[in-house]
């Protein structure tokens, strides 16, 4: 990871409809969200094709903005037309190759307060170098992961379906525990003891040549995820949301972390046991070789997740 500071950079972040300079892009200290973590955001991937940099399923991402935020009543004052042409732009105009894009929507410094009230809203779009999240030996043999002490939000006491910025204290303290222990990744549980996800991920499992997921009750609906869907449609290979048991993790014969950030990512240990043979299985091994020719542009199927930067 660059030790650059993300606030000392040149480029340009759309802000409220309009490229301001990367260093004059900021907020006032008394920013109602810095304070109460009521905003959403999401986390985008360009990546770089032989016709130019592309947005992978920049549509989709968009989409799940809005759900999050009617999910929390909060008022996005731009159109998601808007929205998607403006993470084009911040990607062209910064003259990125491959970039993580990171639109966010935030409440403004008018007032203070658990009530919320007279608050703008706000928008801001930025782009950026993102480095391999896991290293190139990790997608192939694997990481190394700790279930955690802290149980993943039950479904009615924070909105799960809302990528909020708030939520992620609790991933925060995961991984933060996981990292200390030497693991690489945490993985939480539901309030009842039940496979959710890890601290940024969707997780599968396979077990006889079939894919196994959790429910979504307590996790996030992964785009990623989605994407492993029609993978697994296309290969022929069943799938079945159902609650998961830590000991069946334990079992499997191959498991494995999906992402924006961390894309298609084999689980190699879980508490200490070694899963399957001990690195990427077969079935991971051919879905993240299909994952990466899609987003790299290599494949002609589903042309409509790809967003060209011009």
């Amino acid at each position: 990871m660059s030790t650059e500071s993300l606030a000392d950079r040149d480029g340009v972040i759309w802000f409220d409809g309009k490229l301001v300079p990367w260093r004059e892009a900021n907020v006032h200290v008394l920013t109602h969200t810095l304070h109460y973590g009521l905003g959403v955001f999401e986390g985008v991937r360009a990546y770089q094709t032989d016709k130019g940099p592309m947005i992978f399923r920049l549509r989709e991402h968009t989409d799940r903005l809005f759900r999050s935020a009617h999910i929390l009543s909060f008022p996005i004052t731009f159109s998601k037309d808007e929205l998607n042409q403006a993470q084009v732009t911040v990607v062209r105009e910064n003259q990125l190759d491959e970039a993580y894009i990171r639109p966010m929507c935030f409440y403004g410094s008018e007032e203070m307060g658990l009530r919320a009230e007279n608050l703008k809203s706000h928008t801001i779009i930025a782009a950026w170098p993102w480095p391999v999240y896991m290293t190139p030996q990790a997608r192939v043999e694997g990481i190394k992961v700790r279930t955690s002490s802290y149980t993943r939000h039950h479904v009615n006491i924070t909105m799960c379906k809302a990528k909020a910025n708030g939520n992620y204290i609790n991933s925060m303290m995961a991984l933060r525990e996981a990292l200390d222990s030497g693991c690489d990744e945490a993985l939480l549980l539901d309030n009842e003891g039940y496979v959710a996800e890890g601290s940024g991920e969707n997780i599968f499992i396979i077990k006889e040549g079939k894919l196994h997921t959790p429910e979504l009750t307590s996790c996030l609906e992964g785009i990623t995820r989605s994407t492993i869907f029609d993978f697994a449609e296309e290969l022929g290979l069943a799938i079945t949301e159902r609650r998961i048991t830590r000991d069946e993790v334990y079992i499997a014969d191959e498991a494995f972390f999906t992402g924006t950030a961390a894309e298609v990512l084999p689980i190699r240990e879980l508490d200490g046991r070694i899963i399957g043979c001990g690195s990427r299985g077969p079935i991971t091994e051919q879905l993240q070789a299909l994952y990466f020719d899609q987003v790299m542009g290599r494949r002609e199927q589903h042309p409509q997740w790809s967003t060209l930067v011009q």
